[in-house]
């Protein structure tokens, strides 16, 4: 396996919006919020111009890709999917390796509560629960968990083997 991970540009906004896309809709409990014609858009017009998108290319073709925001003098990763395709491979870990474990600072992330598989995968690299929403805020209107990821944890991230 050949994987490689780089800044997103402008031209990549297509295949992002794509891989997006056919993860969310592998999520019954969360519903798309808008049509493909907006996520596209979003992505070409907002996400990617807003820079911090990272995507992870394996054997050519894009895997997946995580996507992270100051908010409130805080990092957010905001995104991180991988297509169906590429799971189980490591790509999630060194996509969340490069956008978040080098960092200096705190990290938090919103994830859907039924999302039970994406929640092990932040227990397991040091991420943890700070609370538990109502799915009030978010888009979707599924209720959430807010989680958190510190460097100084004394647990440290599993970055080998897991």
């Amino acid at each position: 396996m050949t994987l490689s991970i780089r800044v997103a540009e402008a031209a990549d906004a297509g295949a992002l919006a794509e891989v997006y896309l056919a993860c969310r809709r592998e999520m019954p409990y969360a519903p798309l919020a808008h049509g493909d014609a907006a996520v596209h858009a979003w992505f070409a017009n907002a996400l990617l111009p807003a820079g911090g998108v990272w995507l992870a290319e394996r054997n050519g073709g894009i895997a997946g890709f995580a996507a992270c925001s100051e908010q409130d003098g805080a990092l957010w990763l905001d995104q991180l999917y991988v297509g169906a395709g590429h799971r189980n491979a490591g790509i999630g870990r060194a996509l969340l390796e490069r956008v978040v474990l080098r960092q200096t600072r705190a990290c938090r992330l919103h994830v859907f509560q039924a999302n039970a598989g994406a929640r092990r995968f932040y227990e397991a690299h040091g991420f943890k629960l700070l609370s538990l929403g109502d799915g009030q805020d978010n888009e979707e209107r599924c209720p959430d968990a807010l989680y958190q990821w510190r460097p100084d944890m004394k647990e440290r991230p599993c970055l080998k083997n897991c």
